[in-house]
């Protein structure tokens, strides 16, 4: 459970800092100081716990790091979940009581739709922050040792395409001028 707790950290900071980032944006539009920590709070509780749970997911095997589909489902189900949460807590700590939306269904549904794009960041974020956290702590951790090895071989295969790109550029264009008959400043 320690081996998965310490995968999860992760996913739970992006969601957590989703929630902040929620909150930021709440005073930026001119709400009051504990409408934006209500905010951050309802919402980045939710985000952070299924952030922490897509981490474990990977650290698991269950989901393969750098596909998006799993993602995509992922956020798809979680995202509309935890903004309907968010409704309900932020009601509950701003005023006394659940605030639900009066469109339950329609709220989901456009929630659903938002959602893939609140994936396409997560997973961006998770893809720059997870193999610095995995690589300080594979050590001990079986989760972490695998799901490193995966981002490390990743890393090592997308630069080898680079190179061999690079090595094939510097070689065409000298065959370029080779073949390419030369106009003399014909059009």
């Amino acid at each position: 459970m320690r081996d998965l707790g310490q995968v999860a950290v992760p996913g739970a900071l992006i969601g957590a800092g989703a929630g902040l980032a929620a909150g930021g944006l709440a005073l930026i539009v001119g709400q009051s100081i504990g409408w934006a920590v209500a905010t951050s709070v309802a919402l980045g509780l939710p985000l952070a716990l299924l952030g922490a749970g897509f981490s474990v997911l990977l650290g698991m095997g269950v989901v393969t790091p750098g596909v998006f589909a799993p993602a995509g489902l992922y956020w798809f189900i979680g995202f509309p979940v935890a903004r309907l949460v968010h409704e309900a807590l932020a009601g509950l700590l701003i005023v006394g009581q659940p605030a639900l939306p009066p469109d339950v269904i329609g709220f989901l549904a456009y929630q659903a739709m938002v959602s893939l794009g609140f994936a396409i960041g997560f997973s961006w974020l998770h893809e720059r922050f997870a193999p610095g956290w995995l690589r300080r702590i594979r050590r001990g951790n079986p989760s972490a040792e695998r799901l490193y090895a995966f981002y490390l071989q990743h890393a090592e295969a997308q630069w080898r395409a680079k190179e061999n790109r690079r090595r094939n550029r510097g070689a065409g264009q000298g065959w370029g001028r080779l073949i390419r008959p030369r106009t003399g400043g014909r059009a």
